[in-house]
C-alpha cells in the first residue's frame, strides 16, 4: 500500500515566490505595489499552464532545528519560497549527551526532547499547515538506544539496554538477538539476516515482525498523526524486511505519506526496489553520482540518470544532494564543497527526477560535533545571518554557525524555479565542456557552467521574449531585478554570459 498526501500550495506560485526569495536577499520595494510581474510581449507568448507535479514537491530537511524555529521558518520562509514540506529530525524522547546521533537512539515515544516540547511540536504543526508546509517526522523504529550502561532520557525516562519500562522488554520477545557475528553486531553487508536482524552499531535492534512491536510502533506513529503530521522518512527501514515496514505502515491513514531510507549499494541483497510497494524510497546511488557527475564535468549525465539501472522510478524516488550522514561521510557532496555542492543543487532542483529534499544545517569539524546547545543541552533556537549567502559569498566552514541552505540566494531562487515549472518536461537541451543548458518547455530555463573559465554563448529556448530576471542571483520585486537582467529574444535566443563556475536560472514567473 502506498501513502501519498499532496497539498495544494494556493497563492505561492509566480510573482509571490519570487517576491519572498528577494524578500530574503534584504531588498524589498513599497509594500503597497503590485506583487503580480508584469510580463512583455503579446498574449499568444503567453506560457501554458504549469502541469502539477505527480509526487509531494519540493521538502527541506531542517536538521536539528528546533521546533519553535522551524514554526517560524514555516511561516517567513518556507511557505512563500515555495518549500511544500518540511522534514523535521526525530521528534522522540532520546538519550543524553551533546552529538547529533542521540536523536536517533530512543528511550520512548514520548515527544519530549532537547528539540523541544509535546506542545511546541504541535504549535509548530499548526503554523506549518497554516503557510501550506506539510510537516513530515522522522521516525526512528527500528532501534532503540545502543547503550550498554543504564541511563535516562531526556525527559526523566529509565532504560537499560533492552528493557524500556511500559513499552519494550527484552523478557517479552521484542528484541533481536541474531546470533550471526560477534556481539550481535552487523559485520557483513552482503547477508541479509544480518542487516535486518543483528544490530546496527550495537542499537537494540526491534523484533519488527512480532505484533507486540508493531502495535507499539504504529501508536507511536498515530499519535504524531493525531497532531497533524503528514508523512513520515522511515529511517534504517534497510534494517527491516521491507514485509515488516509495509505492515507498520498499513494501518496509516491513506493521506499519510511515507518515504524510506534505503541506503542502496551494489553487491548487496538488500535492493531499494524492494520497498516501493510501501511508499516512496531514498535514492542514495543519485547522490553520489551527481558528486560524481559534477565533480568530473558530465553535467548533462545528470539528465540522463532516470535511464541508468539504478534509477527508481520517478515519482518514487527521494533525491537529496546530501543529507546528515553523507554531508559526515563525504560520498556526496555538501556545504565544504563550494561551487561544485551549489551546482550539484541546481541540478537536482532543474532536472525532473525525483522528489527532492534540499538539506540545510550547520557548521561542523568533528563528524559526530552536535547542533549549537544551551548549558542544559537544549538546542538553540536557529539564528540565520541576516543576508543569506549569494553564490560567491557560501560560508565553507564557520564552526558551530547554523548555515541555512535553504535560504541561501541561488538555492531559494531555485526552488521558486521549480514551483513555477512543475511537471513540465525537459527541452532545449545544449551540452558543451563542461557545461549543459535545458529548458522546461515554455516555463523555465537553466544554464550550468562547470568550467573554471567563463561563458559566453548564444542558447535557443522556448521562454516567451522578454527581460528575465536570473533567480540564481535575485528575483523580480515591484518590476525590478535585484539580480542579473537577461533579455529573450523573439525568436527564444539568448545570449548568455557566465562566469566560471556558476549558474543561471529564469523562469516566466520572473519575467518584466
Amino acid at each position: 500500500m502506498q501513502h501519498l498526501r499532496i497539498r495544494p500550495r494556493p497563492g505561492v506560485r509566480g510573482a509571490v515566490v519570487v517576491a519572498v526569495v528577494a524578500a530574503l536577499t534584504g531588498c524589498t520595494g513599497s509594500p503597497d505595489a503590485p506583487a503580480e510581474p508584469q510580463p512583455t510581449g503579446s498574449a499568444d507568448d503567453a506560457p501554458q499552464a504549469v502541469p502539477e507535479p505527480t509526487g509531494p514537491g519540493t521538502g527541506v530537511q531542517l536538521f536539528q532545528w528546533t521546533w519553535t524555529s522551524i514554526a517560524r521558518e514555516c511561516g517567513e520562509v518556507l511557505g512563500p519560497a515555495g518549500y511544500d514540506w518540511v522534514l523535521t529530525s526525530p521528534p522522540q524522547e532520546h538519550v543524553l549527551g551533546e552529538p547529533w546521533w542521540t536523536a536517533y537512539q530512543p528511550v520512548s515515544y514520548r515527544l519530549e526532547s532537547r528539540l523541544g516540547t509535546r506542545e511546541e511540536f504541535a504549535a509548530m504543526v499548526a503554523t506549518c499547515d497554516e503557510a501550506g508546509v506539510a510537516v513530515v517526522a522522522d521516525a526512528v523504529i527500528n532501534h532503540m538506544t545502543g547503550q550498554d550502561e543504564p541511563g535516562v532520557g531526556w525527559a526523566g525516562s529509565p532504560y537499560e539496554h533492552y528493557e524500556y519500562p511500559g513499552l519494550y522488554s527484552d523478557a517479552e520477545g521484542d528484541f533481536h538477538h541474531c546470533g550471526l557475528a560477534a556481539g550481535d553486531d552487523i559485520a557483513q553487508y552482503r547477508s541479509a539476516g544480518q542487516v535486518q536482524r543483528c544490530e546496527l552499531v550495537n542499537l537494540a535492534d526491534l523484533a519488527t515482525g512480532t505484533e507486540r512491536v508493531r502495535e507499539r510502533v504504529g501508536a507511536y506513529l498515530a499519535d504524531l498523526v493525531s497532531l497533524g503530521v503528514a508523512g513520515f522518512r522511515i529511517d534504517a527501514a534497510k534494517h527491516m524486511p521491507a514485509e515488516d515496514v509495509g505492515a507498520v505502515v498499513a494501518g496509516l491513514p491513506e493521506d499519510v505519506w511515507v518515504f524510506q531510507e534505503v541506503i542502496g549499494a551494489t553487491e548487496e541483497p538488500i535492493r531499494p526496489e524492494d520497498y516501493l510497494p510501501n511508499g516512496l524510497v531514498t535514492d542514495f546511488f543519485y547522490g553520489r553520482e551527481l558528486a560524481a557527475f559534477v565533480g568530473g564535468g558530465a553535467l548533462d549525465r545528470v539528465l540522463e540518470y532516470p535511464g541508468t539501472s539504478t534509477a527508481l522510478p520517478s515519482e518514487q524516488a527521494v533525491v537529496f544532494v546530501e543529507n546528515h550522514d553523507t554531508e559526515r561521510n563525504g560520498s556526496t557532496l555538501g556545504y565544504k564543497d563550494g561551487a561544485d555542492h551549489l551546482q550539484a543543487l541546481v541540478m537536482m532542483l532543474a532536472a525532473d527526477y525525483g522528489t527532492p529534499v534540499v538539506y540545510s544545517g550547520y557548521a561542523f569539524r568533528t563528524r559526530d560535533a552536535g547542533p549549537p546547545q544551551d548549558a542544559d543541552g537544549a538546542v538553540q533556537d536557529v539564528q540565520c545571518a541576516p543576508e543569506p549567502a549569494a553564490w560567491g559569498d557560501v560560508p565553507r566552514d564557520p564552526p558551530g554557525a547554523w548555515l541555512c541552505q535553504h535560504r541561501w540566494t541561488p538555492v531559494a531562487g531555485l526552488v521558486g524555479w521549480r514551483a513555477e515549472v512543475g511537471a513540465t518536461e525537459l527541452t532545449d537541451l545544449w551540452v558543451g565542456r563542461r557545461a549543459v543548458a535545458f529548458g522546461r518547455g515554455d516555463r523555465g530555463f537553466v544554464v550550468v557552467n562547470g568550467n573554471a573559465a567563463d561563458m559566453t554563448q548564444t542558447l535557443t529556448t522556448s521562454l516567451p521574449a522578454g527581460t528575465y530576471c536570473d533567480v540564481v542571483t535575485g528575483a523580480l520585486v515591484d518590476g525590478a531585478c535585484t539580480g542579473d537582467e537577461v533579455t529573450v529574444d523573439d525568436d527564444g535566443s539568448v545570449d548568455v554570459a557566465l562566469a566560471g563556475d556558476t549558474a543561471l536560472a529564469l523562469h516566466v514567473g520572473a519575467r518584466r
